[in-house]
Protein backbone atom coordinates (compact mmCIF):
# COMPACT_ATOMS: atom_id res chain seq x y z
CA UNK A 1 0.00 0.00 0.00
CA UNK A 2 2.55 2.01 0.88
CA UNK A 3 5.66 3.47 -1.37
CA UNK A 4 8.20 4.22 0.37
CA UNK A 5 11.57 6.05 -1.10
CA UNK A 6 13.40 4.83 1.93
CA UNK A 7 13.75 2.64 4.50
CA UNK A 8 11.39 3.56 7.42
CA UNK A 9 13.71 4.27 10.65
CA UNK A 10 12.27 2.84 14.28
CA UNK A 11 13.45 4.84 17.21
CA UNK A 12 11.14 7.01 18.73
CA UNK A 13 7.21 7.29 18.87
CA UNK A 14 4.54 10.53 20.12
CA UNK A 15 1.09 10.36 20.78
CA UNK A 16 -0.73 10.79 17.24
CA UNK A 17 -2.15 14.04 16.46
CA UNK A 18 -5.71 14.26 16.52
CA UNK A 19 -8.60 15.38 14.19
CA UNK A 20 -11.40 15.67 16.44
CA UNK A 21 -13.36 18.27 17.42
CA UNK A 22 -16.28 18.38 19.84
CA UNK A 23 -17.88 20.71 21.86
CA UNK A 24 -19.26 20.45 25.24
CA UNK A 25 -22.95 20.75 23.65
CA UNK A 26 -22.69 19.96 20.12
CA UNK A 27 -26.44 20.42 19.60
CA UNK A 28 -26.32 23.69 21.47
CA UNK A 29 -23.12 24.43 19.36
CA UNK A 30 -24.36 24.05 16.11
CA UNK A 31 -27.14 26.01 16.39
CA UNK A 32 -24.70 28.37 16.79
CA UNK A 33 -22.62 27.96 14.06
CA UNK A 34 -25.62 27.88 11.89
CA UNK A 35 -25.70 24.18 10.82
CA UNK A 36 -26.47 20.49 12.71
CA UNK A 37 -24.73 18.03 10.85
CA UNK A 38 -20.74 16.83 11.68
CA UNK A 39 -18.56 17.89 9.11
CA UNK A 40 -15.30 15.64 10.93
CA UNK A 41 -16.61 13.24 13.27
CA UNK A 42 -13.95 12.10 14.87
CA UNK A 43 -13.55 10.09 12.11
CA UNK A 44 -10.26 11.19 11.94
CA UNK A 45 -10.31 13.27 12.93
CA UNK A 46 -12.45 10.57 14.84
CA UNK A 47 -10.54 12.71 13.16
CA UNK A 48 -13.44 10.11 12.06
CA UNK A 49 -10.56 12.86 11.10
CA UNK A 50 -6.61 13.33 11.96
CA UNK A 51 -4.27 14.28 15.09
CA UNK A 52 -6.90 12.18 17.65
CA UNK A 53 -5.96 9.51 19.47
CA UNK A 54 -7.35 6.22 17.82
CA UNK A 55 -7.90 2.70 18.13
CA UNK A 56 -5.84 0.55 15.95
CA UNK A 57 -6.27 -2.09 13.73
CA UNK A 58 -8.64 0.26 11.05
CA UNK A 59 -8.67 -1.26 7.36
CA UNK A 60 -6.82 0.74 4.54
CA UNK A 61 -8.63 1.78 1.57
CA UNK A 62 -5.52 2.65 -0.14
CA UNK A 63 -6.17 0.07 -2.30
CA UNK A 64 -9.86 0.37 -3.67
CA UNK A 65 -10.93 2.10 -6.64
CA UNK A 66 -11.66 5.63 -6.46
CA UNK A 67 -15.23 6.66 -7.38
CA UNK A 68 -15.54 9.95 -9.82
CA UNK A 69 -17.95 12.31 -7.93
CA UNK A 70 -21.31 13.42 -9.50
CA UNK A 71 -22.73 17.13 -7.74
CA UNK A 72 -24.25 18.10 -11.16
CA UNK A 73 -27.13 18.14 -9.31
CA UNK A 74 -30.19 20.26 -10.95
CA UNK A 75 -33.23 21.48 -9.57
CA UNK A 76 -32.50 20.39 -5.72
CA UNK A 77 -32.19 16.88 -4.24
CA UNK A 78 -34.98 14.71 -5.47
CA UNK A 79 -34.00 11.44 -6.93
CA UNK A 80 -31.33 10.90 -4.31
CA UNK A 81 -30.56 7.43 -3.55
CA UNK A 82 -30.86 6.38 0.46
CA UNK A 83 -28.20 4.59 2.19
CA UNK A 84 -29.12 1.31 3.23
CA UNK A 85 -28.99 1.21 6.97
CA UNK A 86 -28.76 -2.42 8.67
CA UNK A 87 -26.39 -4.15 11.33
CA UNK A 88 -25.74 -6.52 8.87
CA UNK A 89 -24.33 -4.41 6.51
CA UNK A 90 -21.89 -3.26 8.97
CA UNK A 91 -18.13 -4.06 8.48
CA UNK A 92 -16.25 -1.62 11.30
CA UNK A 93 -16.59 0.48 14.08
CA UNK A 94 -13.86 2.88 14.91
CA UNK A 95 -13.76 5.36 18.19
CA UNK A 96 -11.37 8.54 18.18
CA UNK A 97 -10.67 11.31 20.37
CA UNK A 98 -10.83 14.54 19.14
CA UNK A 99 -8.42 17.19 20.42
CA UNK A 100 -10.42 20.03 21.86
CA UNK A 101 -9.85 23.69 22.79
CA UNK A 102 -13.21 25.39 23.72
CA UNK A 103 -10.63 28.48 23.02
CA UNK A 104 -10.06 26.92 19.50
CA UNK A 105 -6.23 25.58 18.21
CA UNK A 106 -3.06 26.77 18.99
CA UNK A 107 -0.51 28.16 16.78
CA UNK A 108 2.19 30.12 18.98
CA UNK A 109 5.92 29.79 19.43
CA UNK A 110 7.79 29.04 22.88
CA UNK A 111 11.51 28.91 23.58
CA UNK A 112 13.36 25.89 25.51
CA UNK A 113 16.77 27.39 26.05
CA UNK A 114 17.86 27.23 22.35
CA UNK A 115 15.56 25.09 20.98
CA UNK A 116 12.15 27.14 19.65
CA UNK A 117 9.51 25.27 19.81
CA UNK A 118 6.39 26.45 17.53
CA UNK A 119 2.90 24.62 17.92
CA UNK A 120 0.21 23.48 15.91
CA UNK A 121 -2.68 21.73 17.74
CA UNK A 122 -6.19 21.25 19.14
CA UNK A 123 -8.03 21.24 15.97
CA UNK A 124 -11.08 19.27 17.38
CA UNK A 125 -13.17 18.33 14.73
CA UNK A 126 -11.22 20.10 12.17
CA UNK A 127 -7.78 18.59 11.85
CA UNK A 128 -7.77 17.87 8.29
CA UNK A 129 -9.65 20.43 6.82
CA UNK A 130 -7.28 22.91 8.69
CA UNK A 131 -4.24 21.26 8.58
CA UNK A 132 -2.53 23.21 5.72
CA UNK A 133 -3.44 26.76 6.87
CA UNK A 134 -2.62 26.09 10.50
CA UNK A 135 1.07 24.57 9.13
CA UNK A 136 1.38 27.80 6.83
CA UNK A 137 0.82 29.87 9.93
CA UNK A 138 3.26 27.81 11.83
CA UNK A 139 6.24 27.70 9.38
CA UNK A 140 5.52 31.20 8.76
CA UNK A 141 6.30 32.14 12.60
CA UNK A 142 9.05 29.92 13.05
CA UNK A 143 11.21 29.10 9.63
CA UNK A 144 11.88 33.22 9.16
CA UNK A 145 15.89 33.44 9.75
CA UNK A 146 15.75 29.84 10.62
CA UNK A 147 19.14 27.99 8.58
CA UNK A 148 19.33 24.32 9.48
CA UNK A 149 17.28 20.99 9.59
CA UNK A 150 13.79 21.08 11.56
CA UNK A 151 11.75 18.26 13.27
CA UNK A 152 8.66 17.84 13.01
CA UNK A 153 6.59 15.96 16.02
CA UNK A 154 3.42 13.77 14.97
CA UNK A 155 2.33 12.46 11.79
CA UNK A 156 -1.65 12.90 11.80
CA UNK A 157 -2.81 15.34 8.61
CA UNK A 158 -1.43 18.48 11.14
CA UNK A 159 1.97 17.11 11.13
CA UNK A 160 2.06 15.08 7.38
CA UNK A 161 1.04 19.30 5.98
CA UNK A 162 3.57 21.11 8.43
CA UNK A 163 6.51 19.22 7.19
CA UNK A 164 5.51 19.58 3.47
CA UNK A 165 5.48 23.30 3.52
CA UNK A 166 8.81 22.91 5.22
CA UNK A 167 10.22 21.08 2.28
CA UNK A 168 8.82 23.49 0.25
CA UNK A 169 10.25 26.38 1.77
CA UNK A 170 14.02 24.83 1.24
CA UNK A 171 14.00 22.79 5.13
CA UNK A 172 15.41 19.35 5.70
CA UNK A 173 12.91 17.68 7.65
CA UNK A 174 12.80 14.41 10.94
CA UNK A 175 9.31 13.84 11.76
CA UNK A 176 9.20 11.82 15.33
CA UNK A 177 6.47 10.13 15.33
CA UNK A 178 4.86 7.81 18.05
CA UNK A 179 2.83 5.85 15.04
CA UNK A 180 2.96 6.54 11.34
CA UNK A 181 -0.11 5.95 8.83
CA UNK A 182 -2.12 3.95 9.31
CA UNK A 183 -2.28 3.74 12.66
CA UNK A 184 -2.70 7.28 13.05
CA UNK A 185 -6.54 8.63 14.09
CA UNK A 186 -6.70 10.98 10.94
CA UNK A 187 -6.79 7.40 9.26
CA UNK A 188 -9.97 6.73 10.14
CA UNK A 189 -11.22 10.67 10.12
CA UNK A 190 -14.45 11.18 8.27
CA UNK A 191 -12.58 14.00 5.97
CA UNK A 192 -15.37 16.27 4.74
CA UNK A 193 -13.72 19.59 4.27
CA UNK A 194 -15.13 22.10 6.68
CA UNK A 195 -14.56 23.75 10.17
CA UNK A 196 -17.07 21.93 12.21
CA UNK A 197 -16.80 22.15 15.97
CA UNK A 198 -13.20 23.65 16.27
CA UNK A 199 -13.91 25.58 19.52
CA UNK A 200 -16.55 27.41 21.42
CA UNK A 201 -18.35 30.26 19.57
CA UNK A 202 -18.47 31.79 23.11
CA UNK A 203 -14.80 31.49 23.81
CA UNK A 204 -12.96 32.90 20.35
CA UNK A 205 -11.20 35.76 20.50
CA UNK A 206 -10.19 38.27 17.65
CA UNK A 207 -6.77 36.77 17.00
CA UNK A 208 -8.06 33.37 17.02
CA UNK A 209 -10.60 34.51 14.25
CA UNK A 210 -8.15 35.98 12.75
CA UNK A 211 -5.97 33.46 12.40
CA UNK A 212 -8.62 30.93 11.77
CA UNK A 213 -9.75 32.48 8.70
CA UNK A 214 -6.24 32.60 7.33
CA UNK A 215 -5.82 29.27 7.77
CA UNK A 216 -9.37 28.35 6.21
CA UNK A 217 -8.94 30.38 3.13
CA UNK A 218 -5.43 29.02 2.60
CA UNK A 219 -6.11 25.00 2.97
CA UNK A 220 -9.25 25.53 0.48
CA UNK A 221 -6.90 26.33 -2.11
CA UNK A 222 -4.21 24.10 -1.02
CA UNK A 223 -6.87 21.21 -1.31
CA UNK A 224 -8.35 22.08 -4.20
CA UNK A 225 -4.92 21.58 -6.16
CA UNK A 226 -4.47 18.36 -5.23
CA UNK A 227 -7.97 17.48 -5.93
CA UNK A 228 -8.12 13.79 -7.60
CA UNK A 229 -7.60 10.02 -6.99
CA UNK A 230 -3.84 9.86 -5.78
CA UNK A 231 -4.54 12.15 -3.08
CA UNK A 232 -8.20 10.46 -3.08
CA UNK A 233 -9.98 13.95 -2.69
CA UNK A 234 -13.25 14.90 -4.52
CA UNK A 235 -16.17 17.57 -4.99
CA UNK A 236 -19.22 16.86 -3.23
CA UNK A 237 -22.86 18.13 -2.05
CA UNK A 238 -23.96 18.57 1.42
CA UNK A 239 -26.91 18.66 2.85
CA UNK A 240 -27.39 19.84 6.10
CA UNK A 241 -31.00 19.41 8.21
CA UNK A 242 -32.89 21.97 10.83
CA UNK A 243 -35.40 22.18 12.91
CA UNK A 244 -35.35 25.99 12.92
CA UNK A 245 -33.85 28.85 10.84
CA UNK A 246 -30.42 29.16 10.20
CA UNK A 247 -27.65 31.52 11.83
CA UNK A 248 -26.46 33.59 9.04
CA UNK A 249 -23.87 35.02 11.16
CA UNK A 250 -22.23 31.95 11.88
CA UNK A 251 -19.73 29.87 10.36
CA UNK A 252 -22.35 27.91 7.64
CA UNK A 253 -24.62 30.95 7.28
CA UNK A 254 -24.81 33.20 4.05
CA UNK A 255 -23.28 36.22 5.94
CA UNK A 256 -20.36 33.67 7.12
CA UNK A 257 -16.66 35.05 6.77
CA UNK A 258 -16.52 31.41 5.08
CA UNK A 259 -19.12 32.28 2.34
CA UNK A 260 -16.94 32.31 -0.45
CA UNK A 261 -16.10 28.65 0.54
CA UNK A 262 -19.69 27.43 0.56
CA UNK A 263 -20.27 27.29 -3.21
CA UNK A 264 -23.99 26.21 -4.59
CA UNK A 265 -25.20 27.70 -1.22
CA UNK A 266 -28.74 27.93 -1.27
CA UNK A 267 -31.86 26.89 0.79
CA UNK A 268 -34.22 23.65 -0.58
CA UNK A 269 -37.87 23.87 -0.58
CA UNK A 270 -39.82 21.30 0.70
CA UNK A 271 -40.38 20.17 -2.95
CA UNK A 272 -36.82 20.18 -3.93
CA UNK A 273 -35.47 17.27 -1.47
CA UNK A 274 -37.12 13.94 0.18
CA UNK A 275 -35.68 14.12 3.59
CA UNK A 276 -38.52 13.26 6.13
CA UNK A 277 -39.72 15.94 9.20
CA UNK A 278 -37.02 18.56 7.61
CA UNK A 279 -38.20 22.06 8.16
CA UNK A 280 -34.83 23.79 7.53
CA UNK A 281 -32.50 22.51 4.59
CA UNK A 282 -29.04 24.06 3.23
CA UNK A 283 -26.66 22.50 0.70
CA UNK A 284 -23.62 23.59 -0.64
CA UNK A 285 -20.58 22.00 -2.33
CA UNK A 286 -17.40 20.98 -0.43
CA UNK A 287 -14.63 18.70 -1.00
CA UNK A 288 -14.29 15.13 0.96
CA UNK A 289 -10.75 14.01 1.79
CA UNK A 290 -10.56 10.21 1.90
CA UNK A 291 -7.79 9.88 4.46
CA UNK A 292 -6.18 6.54 4.11
CA UNK A 293 -5.93 7.66 0.16
CA UNK A 294 -4.42 11.06 1.37
CA UNK A 295 -1.89 10.03 3.99
CA UNK A 296 -0.78 7.20 2.02
CA UNK A 297 -0.02 9.75 -0.61
CA UNK A 298 1.20 12.51 1.33
CA UNK A 299 3.73 9.90 3.05
CA UNK A 300 4.72 8.98 0.22
CA UNK A 301 5.60 12.04 -1.28
CA UNK A 302 7.10 13.78 1.77
CA UNK A 303 9.83 10.45 2.43
CA UNK A 304 10.10 10.78 -2.14
CA UNK A 305 11.03 14.65 -1.05
CA UNK A 306 13.66 13.33 1.27
CA UNK A 307 11.91 13.91 5.09
CA UNK A 308 13.80 11.38 8.15
CA UNK A 309 11.16 9.19 9.63
CA UNK A 310 11.76 8.34 13.28
CA UNK A 311 9.44 5.93 14.99
CA UNK A 312 9.78 7.17 18.96
CA UNK A 313 7.55 8.43 21.27
CA UNK A 314 9.01 12.23 22.93
CA UNK A 315 7.88 12.09 26.74
CA UNK A 316 8.46 15.13 27.91
CA UNK A 317 9.86 18.56 27.37
CA UNK A 318 13.53 17.50 28.35
CA UNK A 319 13.46 14.84 24.84
CA UNK A 320 12.44 17.55 22.80
CA UNK A 321 15.32 19.50 24.08
CA UNK A 322 17.79 16.62 23.72
CA UNK A 323 16.73 16.41 19.46
CA UNK A 324 19.56 17.76 17.33
CA UNK A 325 16.99 19.93 15.55
CA UNK A 326 16.88 23.46 17.07
CA UNK A 327 13.15 24.48 15.37
CA UNK A 328 10.89 21.98 16.41
CA UNK A 329 7.03 22.02 15.24
CA UNK A 330 4.68 20.98 17.68
CA UNK A 331 1.88 18.89 16.03
CA UNK A 332 0.99 15.90 18.81
CA UNK A 333 -2.78 16.72 19.04
CA UNK A 334 -4.01 15.16 22.56
CA UNK A 335 -0.60 14.66 23.05
CA UNK A 336 0.25 17.71 23.88
CA UNK A 337 -1.93 17.60 26.61
CA UNK A 338 0.64 16.10 29.06
CA UNK A 339 4.18 16.98 26.97
CA UNK A 340 3.35 20.62 27.31
CA UNK A 341 0.96 20.35 30.49
CA UNK A 342 -1.92 21.98 28.23
CA UNK A 343 -5.28 21.84 30.92
CA UNK A 344 -7.80 23.49 28.44
CA UNK A 345 -7.11 20.54 25.69
CA UNK A 346 -9.19 18.08 26.48
CA UNK A 347 -10.64 14.66 24.60
CA UNK A 348 -13.97 14.54 23.12
CA UNK A 349 -14.75 10.82 21.78
CA UNK A 350 -15.95 10.18 18.84
CA UNK A 351 -17.30 7.05 17.32
CA UNK A 352 -18.63 6.07 13.76
CA UNK A 353 -19.82 2.59 12.61
CA UNK A 354 -18.64 1.90 8.76
CA UNK A 355 -21.45 0.20 6.29
CA UNK A 356 -20.63 -1.80 2.86
CA UNK A 357 -19.57 0.95 0.33
CA UNK A 358 -22.65 2.00 -2.24
CA UNK A 359 -20.98 3.45 -5.12
CA UNK A 360 -24.70 5.25 -5.98
CA UNK A 361 -24.36 7.59 -3.06
CA UNK A 362 -22.27 10.50 -3.97
CA UNK A 363 -23.86 13.14 -1.17
CA UNK A 364 -23.15 13.89 2.39
CA UNK A 365 -26.03 14.12 5.51
CA UNK A 366 -25.65 16.32 8.33
CA UNK A 367 -28.78 16.36 10.61
CA UNK A 368 -28.84 17.05 14.65
CA UNK A 369 -26.19 14.96 15.83
CA UNK A 370 -26.16 12.36 13.06
CA UNK A 371 -23.96 12.61 9.89
CA UNK A 372 -23.61 10.89 7.01
CA UNK A 373 -20.39 10.71 4.23
CA UNK A 374 -19.62 7.82 1.90
CA UNK A 375 -16.27 7.33 1.09
CA UNK A 376 -14.93 4.69 -1.23
CA UNK A 377 -13.99 2.38 1.46
CA UNK A 378 -17.74 2.57 2.95
CA UNK A 379 -20.68 4.48 4.18
CA UNK A 380 -19.72 6.59 7.36
CA UNK A 381 -22.77 6.87 10.32
CA UNK A 382 -22.08 8.75 13.23
CA UNK A 383 -21.74 10.50 15.53
CA UNK A 384 -20.96 10.92 19.46
CA UNK A 385 -19.52 13.56 21.20
CA UNK A 386 -18.50 12.35 24.34
CA UNK A 387 -16.01 15.25 26.08
CA UNK A 388 -13.49 14.15 28.84
CA UNK A 389 -13.81 10.45 27.79
CA UNK A 390 -10.56 8.85 27.48
CA UNK A 391 -11.43 5.24 26.32
CA UNK A 392 -11.31 3.69 22.92
CA UNK A 393 -13.70 0.84 23.49
CA UNK A 394 -16.71 0.95 21.13
CA UNK A 395 -20.16 1.84 22.97
CA UNK A 396 -22.67 -0.50 21.87
CA UNK A 397 -25.62 0.90 22.88
CA UNK A 398 -24.91 4.28 21.11
CA UNK A 399 -24.03 2.35 17.88
CA UNK A 400 -27.43 0.88 18.12
CA UNK A 401 -28.94 4.28 18.63
CA UNK A 402 -27.01 5.21 15.75
CA UNK A 403 -28.26 2.71 13.59
CA UNK A 404 -31.62 3.55 14.38
CA UNK A 405 -31.87 6.42 13.95
CA UNK A 406 -29.96 6.67 10.24
CA UNK A 407 -32.46 4.10 9.37
CA UNK A 408 -35.54 5.20 9.91
CA UNK A 409 -34.15 8.84 8.38
CA UNK A 410 -32.97 6.83 4.81
CA UNK A 411 -36.29 4.64 5.31
CA UNK A 412 -38.28 7.72 5.39
CA UNK A 413 -36.90 9.43 1.99
CA UNK A 414 -40.33 10.55 0.40
CA UNK A 415 -41.05 11.08 -3.44
CA UNK A 416 -40.68 15.02 -4.26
Amino acid sequence: MFRFAKRRQKTLALAPPSHYVGAVNRRKFLRQAGLTGASLACAAPFSLLTGCAARRGVPSSANRVYAAPDISFVGGACGLPPVHVSADREIRTVVGLRPFRPSGFVVRAEKLDDTLVVHNYGHGGGGITLSWGTGKLAVDLGAQGHTGSVAVLGSGAVGLATARLLQEAGFGVTIYTKDLPPNTTSNIAGGQWFPFLVSDPEKRTAHFNQQFLAAAEFAYRRYQIMVGPHFGIRWMRNYFINDQPWNEQAYGGKESALRSMMPELRDLTPREHPFPDSAFVRQFDTMIVEPPLYLAAMLDEIQLAGATLKVIEIRDRGEIQKLPEKLVFNCTGLGAKALFADEELTPVKGQLTILLPQPEVQYAIGRGDLYMFPRTDGILLGGTHEQGVWTLEPNLEKKQDILARHKAFFDGFKKC
